[in-house]
């Protein structure tokens, strides 16, 4: 509104900090990107237009001229002034609201909240170019004239963006050269504008005013255009977007006294059309009224006159000729578009198209923002899964390790009860052999027994005719009997005992071929899990190339989503932003991974991992 562009137009000089800070201290202790709407909460509720905002924030001053800027703006805005507010707002004993609370509350309480909106914006603007022009306008030598450089600048406070310090974007400059090339009469150059916009984006968002103006001046985008036809178009669209001038031109009128014809200058404006003598507009002749309940309709050629239309309003009827038919097209067209803008309540269509662009570009934005996001999840997800892969991966490496251990060891014990098994053979051996000596040796003793036992029996029947000798030999005979009984007993326990040892020596073999067997089936199961552990990896090798490649897949369609942007972007620049784009959404919920729509089901899922646990445990 109104109030905005006068902060806007106070924005683009250098040294607006004295405005927003106090005197002691100039230098700023806010972000240098400020919102409006922050800098404007304490300046009242009156609405006129956006005009003041877009001039004033051009003008930054120092101390020294803030009662300069407070006496020219009573003047320029036709504000009664107020000289004791001011001197005492100006008060130097650094005591003063100056001094405390900084030009702000004065302009606001004292200036902002008693305009009106009855003030002529263009010499408001002019005042306010002056005042910044001088330093900052290029020393170097431009296409375009000082006047064409102040209707840029006041083009640039229309189109810049609502925050400090002010810029215009590329979408803006595209739009504006565009205009300026139409109304030059040559083509636009699209590929040179890229170009530049991309050498544009690399180093900042966009242009100040006095870069829009030596761009412009520098004749970069008219080449072969000479200064008048420059000069022309500049005014053209300074008209229309800034005076509003939604068509103008040479009609006859038909006079409502006189009743004859005379050759008028028409500007048709949203809510009214101005008549002149000439295109100069110093010599006004008159004003039609417009609003919702105006009408305009064609006639038929009469008196002589040709492309006759008529303006209906409450009070009066205008009768018009044109200078041709397409002419009383393009007037009817246009005052009918006036007229039902006027009834809906709507702003112009530059407005409005500016609005739509700046909708459209924070759409864009919006939506950027949201693919990027997209991508960091898909990034972060995609770094989660890896980690999941290489911890599988070393919990993999760790049971065959731990299953590698556990076969070393068992080699090692079955190694140990060889070893210990070979002893105790050896040991067995060897008590078998002492034992078989022992038998040989009491073999040879009985036998050397037996041998006596001979020589007695020889001996018993050598005497046995000796009846005094065959007491005593009976005698030694039951001796002998007696002998041999007691040596057949212990020879008997040997035997036993023989027998007794080598039954221990079967039981000890069996036991040790027991253990062997149950080693030999513990490694054949281990040698069976470290498998299925290694088909496992194996399958999430698989999975994890089958992901990357679903990656690179939704990289490259994330690609051509950009490149289709672009398209649209620019087709959508190229009707200003009167066409909204529409994107078909999803009809289904789907699972997301981390390479985009899953290609399963949340059933399917949940029996994978099931499925995957029970290996898992089988495994262990």
């Amino acid at each position: 509104m109104i109030l905005d562009a006068v902060f806007k137009a106070l924005y683009t000089a250098p040294l607006s900090s004295c405005l927003f800070w106090p005197r002691s201290n100039y230098t700023p202790i806010v972000s240098r990107e400020i919102p409006l709407s922050i800098l404007l909460e304490s300046r009242g509720t009156v609405e006129t237009s956006e005009v003041l905002t877009q001039s004033l924030l051009s003008v930054l001053l120092s101390v020294n001229l803030q009662q300069v800027l407070s006496h020219n703006l009573c003047t320029v805005l036709n504000v009664p002034h107020d000289p004791v507010a001011l001197e005492e707002h100006f008060r130097d004993d650094d005591e003063g609201p100056v001094s405390n609370q900084g030009y702000m509350p004065y302009l606001n309480k004292f200036i902002l909240e008693k305009v009106q909106g009855n003030f002529d914006k263009v010499e408001f603007n002019r005042m306010c170019w002056t005042l910044c022009a001088k330093k900052n306008l290029s020393k170097s030598p431009l296409l375009i004239s000082d006047e064409d450089a102040f209707k840029v600048w006041v083009i640039f406070n229309f189109l810049s963006e609502d925050k400090y310090p002010l810029i215009i974007v590329p979408e803006e400059i595209e739009y504006l050269l565009k205009k300026l090339t139409e109304a030059m009469g040559a083509g636009w150059q699209q590929e040179q504008f890229d170009h530049y916009k991309i050498a544009l984006n690399t180093s900042r968002e966009g242009l100040s005013a006095w870069e829009l103006i030596d761009l412009i001046g520098s004749g970069q985008f008219s080449k072969g255009m000479d200064r008048q036809t420059v000069s022309m178009a500049i005014n053209e669209v300074f008209n229309e977007l800034i005076l509003d001038v939604l068509k103008q031109g040479y009609m006859l009128k038909k006079g409502h006294k006189r009743k004859n014809w005379m050759e008028r200058w028409f500007v048709l404006k949203p809510n009214i059309i101005s008549y002149y003598v000439s295109e100069d507009l110093k010599d006004k002749k008159g004003d039609i009224i417009l609003d919702g309940n105006c009408c305009v309709e064609a006639l038929p050629d009469k008196d002589g006159k040709k492309c006759l239309f008529l303006i209906k309003c409450l009070d009066k009827s205008f009768e018009i000729s044109a200078s041709d038919k397409k002419k009383k097209q393009e007037w009817i067209q246009a005052i009918q578009t006036t007229v039902n803008l006027l009834r809906a309540g709507s702003p112009p269509p530059h407005k409005e198209a500016r609005q739509k662009r700046k909708e459209l570009r924070q759409k864009l934005l919006a939506e950027h923002e949201e693919l990027e996001r997209q991508m960091k999840e898909l990034q972060t997800a995609n770094e989660n899964k890896q980690k999941e892969l290489e911890t599988v991966r070393k919990q993999l490496e760790a049971a065959a390790a731990r299953a590698a251990d556990e076969e070393k060891k068992r080699l090692q014990t079955q190694v140990e009860l060889q070893d210990r098994f070979s002893l105790e053979l050896e040991r067995e051996k060897m008590v078998r052999q002492k034992m078989e000596e022992e038998v040989a040796q009491k073999s040879s003793e009985l036998e050397q027994y037996l041998q006596r036992v001979r020589e007695l029996e020889e001996m018993y029947k050598q005497l046995q005719g000796a009846l005094e000798d065959e007491k005593q030999a009976r005698q030694d005979e039951e001796t002998v009997r007696k002998l041999q009984a007691r040596l057949l007993e212990e020879e008997s326990a040997k035997r036993a005992e023989l027998e007794k040892w080598h039954l221990q020596q079967q039981q000890t073999i069996q036991m040790t071929e027991a253990e062997k067997q149950e080693l030999e089936n513990q490694r054949m199961i281990k040698e069976q899990a470290l498998q299925v552990a290694m088909q496992q990896l194996k399958q999430l090798e698989l999975e994890r190339k089958e992901a990357l490649e679903r990656y690179e897949e939704v990289k490259k369609k994330l690609e051509t989503a950009a490149n289709n942007t672009k398209s649209w972007k620019d087709k959508v620049a190229h009707h200003e932003g009167l066409i909204r784009l529409i994107e078909p959404g999803s009809k289904n919920p789907h699972l997301i991974t981390n390479w985009g729509p899953a290609a399963f089901t949340e059933a399917e899922l949940e029996q994978r991992q099931k499925s995957w646990k029970g290996k898992k445990a089988t495994s262990e």
